[in-house]
């Protein structure tokens, strides 16, 4: 096997670079639209129960699985799996530590492009006097390639491809390089959010508006503190922050194993992986709670931000939202903003090359740099159709079954093959070698009953939306190339009619009946009420797209509103699924290769 000279230079490096692999844009933009989509301070208290009894667990298994493979050379996924149990199998079931790191870095340099370009756009004025709309158009059409912000042609591919060879760059450097851009990276990150929560805290009503005349900062902040114990029965909720747990912790993915297969035996990993975990929820719950969510309400009211929660939120309204401190604190904190969110990228997409590096170090005896330069190659590969049809839903795809499904498999695996086949009692054992802090004893039976139990039962809760998923159940127009488009269903359940507002040759908007959810600060409830809304459809004569209804015209969902030459998103979205299932493949094919190697130099394992 080969000998590795790469290590860690020092224990806050290690703790940083940890640290930096689980707090990522997730913390900044992905739990504060969690927790508003799942009740506010109701979502808070599952959360942290699936922090304790999930979270610490699989950093537990993840550190000492880590550890335990890197004292035999191995230091990805496959073979640490195989390090810890006799069979051919489990090397397999280590894919998915590869596979999704890939997979995940293909989608998400794309995001952390994005903080790129607005770090350029805030400096260079581009916001200034735009309006809240404006700023959301804005977002609309630099994620659509056709359109450029810049003069720069197809300029979304562009920063994209700039994102993913500095990330290439550093991986390059082999650990050293992830080590000192966790160094410089996290406390300026934290410094950034700091800044940027302070304003958030005291922000209170002085951004009320005429338009937004009930705007209030403080009304954000008591949504996400007060609990509704009413909703903790629902699964629904908890699903959510078993989800969010996943994503913020980097957990399912096959980074930690990397990063601890590089310890020594008697290295701590108890107190490390503690720490780690604590860092990244400080960072997540105190300081990811302080800033869109506050300001958003300070600015545009709570109703607002709860009818609008959404992962690109933070692009469609923080700029604007800055232009309201005036002209040099806006650039101010626009980079303090976005350039945070940069660091929480980099720091996290650093770590997904080092499973695919230690890999094809450890089997083939590839460089650093070629180890680096193919990871960036693939990403490459399988990123760009995520940019090219963003907006046909394939990048959607990535981040459900790369992003989510795949890291629900693979936890629930490994907790099986750590509790019951290499056994809690070896298992527990690794745990506490060399531990700084003495476990509680409770831990134990958590990994053991608890943990396996919670990870099945979202896996098996799951199955329904999977299988949705597949059959595209979300669309009515299912079919790649059709001659006739249908309206798609309105948006609640029950309704079955619309009204034609407008009608052209290129464009149909449609009105009905609808409810929103509105914050009752009486009885400090979410509630429905009903309103008018609109759905809009785009046509392209040059396609031989006609509309087929008039004003007036009564629509019912799957209702036929224009003929011609339609191709749909479904399309796209199985050339995603199909795209992830080649990689998938293309990964195992590589442990078999590997597993040959091995077996001719009679080092495999039966």
């Amino acid at each position: 096997m080969s000998t590795k000279a790469d290590s860690w230079g020092s224990r806050v490096g290690l703790i940083l670079a940890m640290a930096g692999n689980a707090v990522g844009l997730g913390n900044f933009l992905r739990f504060p639209v969690q927790a508003v989509q799942n009740g506010g301070g109701t979502f808070i208290i599952p959360y942290l129960v699936c922090f304790l009894v999930m979270g610490i667990p699989l950093l537990f298994i993840e550190w000492s699985s880590g550890r335990f493979g890197g004292r035999f050379g191995n230091h990805s996924t496959p073979y640490i799996l195989d390090s810890m149990v006799k069979g051919r199998l489990w090397k397999y079931v280590g894919v998915f530590g590869i596979f999704t790191n890939i997979a995940v870095a293909a989608y998400y340099c794309y995001i952390e492009s994005w903080t790129m370009s607005y770090v350029y756009h805030t400096i260079s004025g581009t916001f200034d006097n735009m309006s809240q709309g404006e700023v959301a158009g804005f977002f609309n059409s630099y994620v659509d390639i056709a359109q450029s912000t810049t003069g720069i042609p197809y300029e979304a591919v562009v920063f994209y491809v700039l994102c993913l060879l500095l990330n290439t760059f550093i991986l390059s450097k082999g650990l050293g390089g992830i080590e000192k851009v966790a160094k410089i990276g996290m406390p300026l990150l934290i410094l950034f959010g700091v800044v940027l929560a302070v304003r958030g805290l005291t922000l209170g009503t002085s951004g009320a508006s005429d338009i937004f005349p009930d705007a209030n900062a403080w009304d954000g902040l008591n949504f996400l503190w007060t609990p509704q114990y009413d909703s903790l029965t629902s699964s629904k909720v908890w699903l959510a922050a078993a989800g969010q747990i996943f994503f913020t912790l980097s957990v399912g993915m096959g980074t930690i194993h990397c990063y601890a297969a590089y310890l020594k035996s008697k290295d701590d990993i108890a107190l490390n992986a503690v720490s780690a975990g604590f860092m990244n929820e400080f960072v997540e719950v105190v300081l990811g709670s302080l800033i869109v969510i506050p300001i958003a309400a300070g600015y545009l009211g709570l109703d607002w931000v709860i009818q609008n929660a959404g992962f690109g939120m933070a692009f469609q309204t923080m700029p604007y939202l800055f232009q309201q401190w005036g002209p040099a604190l806006a650039i101010v904190a626009g980079v303090c903003w976005f350039g945070l969110l940069f660091f929480a990228g980099i720091t996290s997409s650093l770590a997904m090359g080092t499973p695919w590096m230690g890999f094809m170090q450890d089997e083939f005896n590839w460089s650093k740099n070629k180890g680096a330069w193919s990871f960036g190659g693939l990403v490459l590969i399988m990123g760009l159709p995520t940019v090219i049809f963003y907006k046909e839903g394939l990048f959607d795809q990535y981040d459900y079954w790369a992003g989510t499904v795949s890291l629900v498999v693979f936890a629930f695996l490994e907790t099986i093959l750590f509790s019951y086949i290499f056994g809690i009692k070896k298992g527990w054992a690794e745990i506490n070698m060399g531990a700084d802090i003495k476990i509680p004893g409770i831990y134990k039976y958590i990994i053991l009953v608890v943990t396996p139990l919670l990870l099945g039962w979202v896996l098996v809760s799951s199955i329904p939306d999977w299988i949705e998923k597949v059959q595209d159940a979300d669309t009515n127009n299912k079919e790649w190339f059709a001659s006739e488009y249908y309206a798609e269903n309105f948006e609640s359940k029950g309704i079955e009619n619309g009204v034609v507002e407008e009608a052209s040759d290129k464009h149909v908007k449609l009105s009905f009946m609808d409810t929103k959810k509105v914050f009752d600060k009486e009885t400090e409830r979410i509630k429905q009420v009903e309103f008018k809304n609109y759905k809009e459809y785009t046509f392209d004569a040059d396609k031989n797209q006609i509309v087929t209804v008039k004003k007036g015209d009564i629509v019912k969902p799957k209702g036929v509103i224009a003929k011609g030459d339609f191709t749909n998103d479904t399309l796209y979205k199985f050339m995603g699924r199909m795209l992830l299932l080649s990689l998938f493949a293309f990964i195992s094919l590589i442990v078999y290769f590997a597993y040959k190697k091995r077996a001719r130099e009679g080092r495999a394992t039966l």
